[in-house]
């Protein structure tokens, strides 16, 4: 299998590099033009020359602008990169016949409720970042290629900045923290969505697995609050021996504003994943605990 990845140095790309490599060959493209080929997705020309050079089976498209709040003054960088590139990659894909992977977000919908999104659920984005890249998977499945549109949410890594990474310096440097306790939803770590696109590929590809829907929710299972999932990370910091730590207090979102409003549900239902793959996804509890045990291990701030 010829795999192309784009966005391969961000959090859920790093991951790829190693859950792709047992399915094939895999070329890892970041934003800097290389001797390989052309991984920017400003640059349309040498995106196409790209692709048409290396002719890839599957293109895993990892690459967004994710600035939530920034978007709302920088409208037009973030549907360049969210909207018009998936836009791109989804009509190159059709003329090589190629399968798409491209992942998407819970900002796409309203935030309403309190029951999990299905991936049918109607769609009413808050901000520009969600609507960004509700207009992606738009473009994509309108092209008709071949197409697999990964929604996950609250995405958080080992390595580069998270919430996780900014909670544990926060909570270690200041006497008190206010966090958001009216915001629901499950953090999902990127090796969990590598792995998981992974088996989703040998599923569909080598097994032939029948894929019902273009569009798929991946997440970890469960859910909390950011204020319940802040004070989770201060118990592995105490358990670890570390004191004092701040003391934590929920807030609402009314009393944190932001330039970009925020869904309140992002609760995600991944029945179908789970269906198709026959596989349990883990508590988000675990691949937290992971990321600030390895964090406290590699003596990461």
């Amino acid at each position: 299998m010829n795999i192309l990845l784009l966005g391969a140095n961000g959090q859920v790309g790093w991951a790829l590099r190693r859950s792709l490599s047992v399915l094939g060959r895999v070329t890892a493209l970041g934003r800097e033009n290389t001797a390989v080929g052309c991984g920017d997705l400003n640059d349309a020309e040498g995106i196409e020359r790209t692709l048409m050079q290396l002719k890839p089976d599957v293109i895993v498209n990892a690459a967004a602008y994710t600035a939530v709040d920034a978007a709302e003054e920088n409208q037009q960088h973030a549907f360049d990169i969210n909207a018009q590139a998936p836009a791109l990659l989804a009509r190159l894909a059709k003329r090589l016949n190629a399968l798409l992977v491209h992942y998407s977000t819970d900002y796409v919908f309203d935030g309403s409720g309190s029951s999990s999104w299905q991936e049918d659920s109607p769609t009413g984005p808050l901000n520009v970042y969600g609507a960004s890249k509700l207009a992606g998977e738009k473009a994509i499945c309108a092209s008709g290629c071949r197409a697999l549109i990964l929604r996950t949410s609250w995405v958080f890594s080992t390595q580069g900045k998270s919430f996780i990474s900014t909670m544990m310096r926060l909570i270690r440097e200041k006497p008190a923290l206010s966090v958001v306790a009216d915001q629901w939803g499950a953090p999902t770590s990127a090796e969990l969505i590598a792995d998981m696109t992974a088996f989703v590929l040998r599923s569909v590809i080598v097994e032939k697995a029948p894929l019902t829907s273009s569009i798929l929710h991946l997440t970890a299972a469960g859910e909390t609050s950011w204020f319940e999932y802040a004070c989770f990370i201060k118990q592995l910091l105490e358990e670890a021996g570390e004191k004092p730590l701040a003391e934590i207090t929920p807030v609402t979102t009314s009393e944190y504003p932001t330039p970009a409003a925020r869904p309140l549900n992002s609760r995600l239902n991944t029945e179908s994943i789970t269906a198709l793959t026959g596989l349990t996804l883990p508590a988000w509890q675990r691949g937290v605990e992971r990321a600030v045990v390895e964090r406290l291990w590699y003596g990461m701030r």
